[in-house]
């Protein structure tokens, strides 16, 4: 089977060598596979705390004009969605938050840093309405932060760009399915790493095999040219290495 040709300081890999090694080694690739996939099964499951996911929406519109809408209000609170952003996961209204809810109560390491990591702002494509979303491993705690979220937030959105009001598109809700771990998504990519790992395994001991194996790899390696090839019958040789028993004088 040829597999590696040394010619120029060049290495050239035979695809359908490495194709025919991976084939043999498939049990062992699907062993390892199968394995590395309960761990992540088991990990998702039951190991992992689940986290839950609460959304609440709000649709800022800045009126230049009394009573009227016109479409420079619209293009210029699309622009502004980044602004709002930022106010929502500004140091002032998160804090504000902590202190609300008490956290402090729930967890002592709560802070600023601990609740940016649990908040999300996004922006639907092509509209104005900003999503607040919140993870906690309780989904209670989880709606009332993102509500509370959203309150301080148009306080200090309307101090800030001077805005009357910050309209509630929808309150946060009560996660009644946890949104991770996912136990399907851990299962798949537990059992992808552990095949790759046995697949790397597998061909890094084979490209660092440089041993003679044939009559083609004299050729090859050490540009010699064979004559002939003298078969090895190893039960003969077994055979032939052992010594006779001495036998016994008698006298």
């Amino acid at each position: 089977m040829e597999t590696k040709q040394y010619n120029n300081d060049e290495i050239e890999i035979d695809l359908r060598g490495v194709f025919i090694l991976l084939l043999s080694k498939a049990w062992l690739i699907a062993l390892v596979g199968m394995l590395t996939a309960i761990i992540g099964f088991v990990l998702s499951a039951f190991v992992i705390a689940p986290t839950f996911e609460s959304t609440s929406k709000i649709y800022i519109l800045n009126k230049q004009q009394e009573n009227t809408v016109t479409y420079s209000d619209v293009q210029l609170g699309t622009q502004l969605t980044k602004d709002y952003a930022q106010l929502i996961t500004s140091r002032l209204v998160l804090e504000k938050v902590i202190e609300d809810l008490n956290l402090t109560e729930i967890n002592e390491d709560i802070d600023y840093e601990a609740m940016l990591d649990k908040v999300e702002v996004t922006t639907p494509t092509d509209t104005r309405i900003l999503s607040i979303t919140v993870t906690d491993t309780d989904p209670v705690l989880a709606m009332e932060i993102a509500n509370s979220v959203r309150e301080a937030a148009a306080v200090h959105i309307k101090n800030v760009m001077d805005i009357e009001a910050v309209n509630v598109v929808e309150t946060a809700n009560l996660p009644m399915e946890k949104a991770g771990p996912s136990v399907l998504k851990w299962t798949l990519i537990g059992g992808c790493i552990g095949a790759f790992l046995v697949m790397a395994v597998v061909l890094l001991i084979f490209f660092m095999d440089d041993t003679i194996k044939t009559s083609d790899d004299v050729e090859k390696y050490l540009g010699l040219s064979t004559l002939a090839l003298i078969p090895l019958d190893t039960q003969t040789a077994a055979k032939n290495g052992k010594k006779k028993p001495a036998k016994k004088k008698v006298n």
